[in-house]
C-alpha cells in the first residue's frame, strides 16, 4: 500500500520521481525503491513525506483512506466555499 501511495500522491503532486528525490534529499534511485516495493523509506522519511503530501502517515500506510485539507489561514467564508466545491466535485 505505502508504495503505492507515494507513487499516487507524487503523480498528483506532478512530481517526477528525480524532482521527488531532490526535494527529499535522496536518490531518485530510492524513490524508484519505494514505489517498487523493493525498500521502505525510513521512519524519518515517511514523516518527511507525510509533511511533504500534507497527508497523515496513518493515510501514507494505508490504514485510513480519508484525504485531508489544511485551511489553516483561510477565512470562515473561503473554507465556505472550498467544502461547496468539494461536495460539488464528489456528486460529479
Amino acid at each position: 500500500m505505502l508504495n503505492k501511495r507515494i507513487r499516487e500522491l507524487r503523480l498528483a503532486q506532478g512530481y517526477s520521481q528525480v524532482a521527488l528525490a531532490e526535494r527529499l534529499g535522496v536518490s531518485k534511485q530510492a524513490v524508484s525503491n519505494w514505489e517498487n516495493d523493493n525498500i521502505q523509506p525510513s521512519i524519518e522519511m515517511l514523516l518527511r513525506l507525510a509533511d511533504l503530501f500534507c497527508v497523515t502517515t496513518d493515510y501514507l500506510l494505508g490504514r485510513e483512506d480519508c484525504l485531508r485539507i489544511d485551511m489553516r489561514g483561510l477565512d470562515s467564508k473561503t473554507a465556505g466555499h472550498l467544502a461547496l466545491l468539494i461536495d460539488d466535485l464528489r456528486r460529479n
